[in-house]
């Protein structure tokens, strides 16, 4: 089949997802790159995989966002032990989105993009030799590892009155560790550059060799706050690769999960908002309402985050007619109070006074640094993939995306807000239009070679899961793309100009994962 724009034989996968794959040579793969972002599409994910036990090749993918769905784009390179590391045209000159993702296949697999700017390491921390490559086949887990800290070369800015300040790695509370290096003068930030990936978890290669449900289980762990959202895609590629289609009410309980997911985390981040800017008034009544939602959660599905609920060919738990009639309720409540707190949110002066114009993204700047969902739609970004490519029951169900200009932390809260509400409607329709019948398919055995993709719109943004089967039906690889990789980086744009003590409040409005990130 061919996609409009791209000069490309792809062949179609089957499932939910609109998705197609092309192999091609390193004049191809330039050249899909540039025909994507001529249109101002944009790269959705990067990753690898090791072929070298079947044709002496490392295979770089590349999974593009275009009008049809998902193009996603392969590149075997073949590998010459020991000789000129092996490589592949860049795509960080295009999509900047792009460079970590490279830095880190290096890390993981060996392969350079050639002519990339920044070429440092990524996530490997010392934590494995510079020499080897966790994710080959032949990586030895057992190896050695120097104790030594590696000394990591941040850019520095030079002049008159300027300073660094270091934070991090290690943050109080629970939260991961990341490090943020700021550059300031006063208090106004100049730069901010950071250093990710400290406990790098090793997920992609932990896949390898389990079978189909035992990678669902691993996929709804990636990040905690997103495992309805995980979890749905990897099983949209379990289901795409063995060619099974979830009953209705499986499906339609999904998204029930999704948006309940949606929602749970949206009154959180209002809540810490609130916090971030002085009214601890709001983080009170917003955790609140939060701890009614997962308690609700835990007792309908037996976990408040929904682990294990969503499964390959459907749903692992149903929802009971009491629990049904709960839920209703509840989302009445909930859609009340937050109706009167978004009034006192809006009308505090000293909380909009902190809110507006702090951490500004353009909606040019979010177009060219890829930045992606409740963030891009704050930026004026109308892309929602239950809008865009609706799988079932988004198809009709009929969701209203929020969207706002302004780019900055007030635009990122009047999204959270919206989305809410909208959610809040949805998860009323799911309730009166809920069909009966089965909630899980059992999946037979895929065939060895068989690929998968979900995509799936988290409440962050854009999930992406990529799956291939090996023999006898266990994972030969698998990828999970966390959208924290697209707006990571945007964050280092949208604290500068600002001043140094409305950094938690602006990286908050964003609410990225560390853990995302670290696979």
């Amino acid at each position: 089949m061919r996609i409009p724009g791209l000069s490309l034989d792809f062949q179609k996968l089957s499932g939910a997802v609109p998705a197609a794959m092309a192999q091609v040579d390193a004049a191809g793969w330039s050249e899909a790159a540039r025909s994507v972002h001529e249109t101002s599409r944009k790269l959705v994910a990067l990753w690898g995989s090791d072929q070298r036990d079947r044709d002496r090749t490392i295979a770089v993918h590349a999974a593009y966002a275009v009008d049809a769905g998902l193009a996603v784009v392969t590149l075997p390179i073949v590998v010459d032990e020991g000789h000129k590391p092996a490589s592949y045209p860049d795509l960080s000159g295009m999509f900047p989105v792009a460079a970590r993702m490279q830095r880190a296949l290096f890390d993981l697999l060996g392969v350079r993009a050639e002519g990339a700017a920044d070429q440092r390491p990524w996530l490997r921390h010392n934590a494995w030799p510079a020499d080897t490559f966790p994710l080959r086949r032949d990586f030895d887990p057992s190896q050695r590892v120097s104790n030594e800290q590696e000394v990591y070369p941040f850019v520095r800015v030079e002049g008159d009155g300027v300073h660094e300040i270091p934070v991090g790695p290690i943050h109080a509370g629970i939260i991961e560790p990341g490090h943020f290096r700021f550059s300031i003068v006063g208090e106004k930030v100049l730069r901010l550059e950071q250093r990710l990936g400290y406990v790098h978890k090793g997920i992609d290669k932990r896949f390898e060799n389990f079978t189909l449900a035992e990678g669902g289980r691993l996929a709804g762990r990636v990040s905690g706050d997103s495992t309805v959202a995980f979890a749905w895609a990897y099983a949209q590629a379990a289901e795409s690769a063995t060619g099974v289609t979830p009953p209705d009410r499986g499906a339609w309980l999904r998204a029930l999960m999704l948006e309940r997911e949606r929602v749970a985390n949206h009154l959180g981040d209002l809540g810490a908002l609130g916090n971030d800017a002085a009214l601890a008034f709001g983080l009170s009544q917003f955790m609140r309402l939060k701890e009614d939602w997962l308690r609700w959660a835990g007792s309908a599905f037996g976990h408040r985050m929904m682990m294990d609920c969503v499964v390959p060919g459907g749903v692992g738990v149903d929802l009971a007619p009491e629990h049904a009639e709960q839920l209703a309720r509840l989302v009445y409540d909930i859609e009340r109070e937050t109706h009167t707190l978004r009034e006192i949110y809006d009308e505090h002066a000293g909380l909009q006074d902190r809110f507006l114009t702090a951490g500004r993204v353009t909606n040019q700047l979010a177009i060219r640094l890829g930045l992606t969902g409740l963030a891009a739609r704050a930026s004026g970004e109308a892309r929602d993939l239950r809008v865009a490519h609706p799988c079932a029951p988004y198809d009709e169900l009929g969701v209203k995306p929020a969207i706002h200009r302004g780019g900055d932390v007030a635009a990122r809260v009047a999204v959270r807000f919206d989305e809410l509400f909208e959610s809040l409607r949805l998860i009323r329709v799911i309730l009166h239009q809920l069909p009966r019948g089965e909630v899980r398919l059992a999946l037979p055995v895929p065939a060895a070679g068989a690929r998968g993709i979900g995509w799936v719109e988290g409440w962050r943004g854009e999930v992406l899961v990529a799956l291939e089967a090996g023999e006898g039906g266990i994972i030969r690889r698998c990828h999970a793309h966390d959208p924290s990789w697209q707006n990571w980086p945007v964050l280092e744009h949208a604290v500068m100009d600002n001043i140094v003590p409305d950094f938690p409040l602006i990286n908050k409005s964003f609410n990225l994962s560390y853990s995302g990130q670290d696979l």
